[in-house]
């Protein structure tokens, strides 16, 4: 009997190892392809943290989250979430996930493990509700960027611009000389020039009213953006559908376009991928009109209500919320840490200027990565933007925005 009664605690043990060793983490993202290594980065590290966790890597490729998008939303109304997806912090998980009751509030984790001091308190805003914080940020971006080649500038003679209209001049000098003066790629890199052209327009104030209701999408300011838009548009490339945003970036080196308006993620790709020295074989600007603007997103996991691995989901939310994991994962990715422990001396020369610019520059939310407006917003102006380019009516477009707007409730 006392021989049975061993073999049945031996058994019973075995089975606690095997179900230990089968313990699981699925991680869904869209970061793949030049974006991959970073990510890598902070699941090999979780993996040294906790080695009896199997960690999956659930990617969906597509520029900007587009199709993931997608694939996490048919999951998340099937009752099968991830244990912990990527989403832009803001009203891109609030206005969609949260209002729907399928995020778990994220306070007693942020006071746990002391994060209400650790983040700017603008940034723990933009994550909470008057209910809870809703996500955990592992990085912080800019979108208004102006990426250059400094050796082909050189050799064109012209001058970085500072406004739209000194592009505009710049635009006509370039294209004198065959080369293409602004290079965009498939539809989401346009929407994401246009945020820059309306910063630009409209100055920092009034691109946040556009999002609290304050100025509507059909007034006369708000249809400059769009006349201006129209003007930096034909200075781009006639191909930009077939081309993702590498490939765009790719034309900036080789001297094929003089500039890209693109996210700081193509810091990332020029150093890891392309294995470029910022301030040598690139350098950056402000996108025109907007010096002394940060315009941020920031890329934040959250935890979804009913999730099979609930334990090894908030081991991840410390991991990524941490200065550790954040300074594996930034310096690959080519954005800052929104932590305030993070260690610069490990950032490259582009990176440690963002982070000083994040510090002193005015900071708003970006429209296309999810910041400020609800995702039943932003989903729909691909379509704005087509009836532009279809069009060329400022009109129709503003009309358009400002109906959609409304539709959404944007602002309240």
């Amino acid at each position: 009997m006392k021989n049975f009664k061993l073999a049945i605690l031996a058994a019973l043990l075995g089975m606690f190892t095997f179900a230990s060793a089968q313990s699981e983490l699925e991680i869904f993202s869209w970061w793949a392809g030049d974006e991959g290594p970073a990510l890598e980065a902070l699941i090999n590290r979780y993996s040294e943290l906790y080695p009896n966790t199997k960690v999956i890597n659930a990617t969906v490729t597509g520029g900007s989250g587009v199709n993931a998008r997608a694939v996490l939303k048919t999951r998340m109304l099937g009752g099968d979430p991830p244990d912990s997806f990527q989403v832009h912090a803001g009203q891109e998980l609030i206005g969609t996930w949260v209002v729907a009751d399928r995020m778990e509030d994220l306070t007693s984790l942020y006071k746990e493990q002391g994060l209400m001091d650790k983040y700017p308190a603008g940034l723990v805003k933009l994550l909470s509700t008057d209910d809870g914080i809703w996500s955990v940020p592992v990085n912080i971006h800019r979108s208004n960027v102006m990426w250059y080649n400094p050796a082909k500038i050189k050799e064109m003679g012209i001058a970085i611009p500072d406004s739209w209209d000194s592009f505009l001049a710049v635009c006509k000098q370039v294209k004198s000389l065959g080369v293409t003066p602004l290079v965009v790629g498939e539809n989401w890199t346009q929407q994401h020039l246009w945020e820059s052209v309306a910063l630009g327009v409209l100055g920092p104030d009034d691109w946040a009213n556009l999002w609290n209701g304050s100025l509507a999408f059909n007034s006369d300011k708000a249809k400059k953006v769009w006349d201006m838009y129209g003007k930096v548009m034909d200075c781009t490339n006639d191909d930009a559908a077939g081309l993702s945003w590498q490939q765009a970036t790719d034309r900036v080196i080789s001297g094929e376009a003089a500039f890209n308006i693109m996210g700081d993620w193509a810091a990332g790709y020029m150093t890891t991928t392309l294995k470029l020295t910022p301030g040598e074989g690139f350098a950056w600007a402000p996108s025109p009109g907007t010096k002394g603007v940060f315009m941020m997103l920031s890329d934040s996991f959250g935890l979804p209500k009913g999730i099979q691995h609930r334990t090894e989901a908030i081991n991840w939310l410390k991991l990524i919320g941490s200065a550790e994991g954040q300074d594996l994962f930034n310096p690959l990715k080519g954005s800052i840490a929104p932590n305030l422990d993070s260690d610069l001396s490990k950032y490259n020369a582009y990176l440690q200027s963002a982070a000083a610019d994040w510090q002193s520059d005015k900071v708003v939310g970006s429209l296309i990565h999810g910041a400020v407006a609800k995702e039943a917003f932003m989903s729909q102006f691909g379509t704005i933007l087509e009836i532009y380019l279809s069009t060329g009516s400022a009109d129709a477009a503003a009309n358009a925005a400002n109906a959609i707007a409304q539709q959404v409730s944007l602002g309240q």
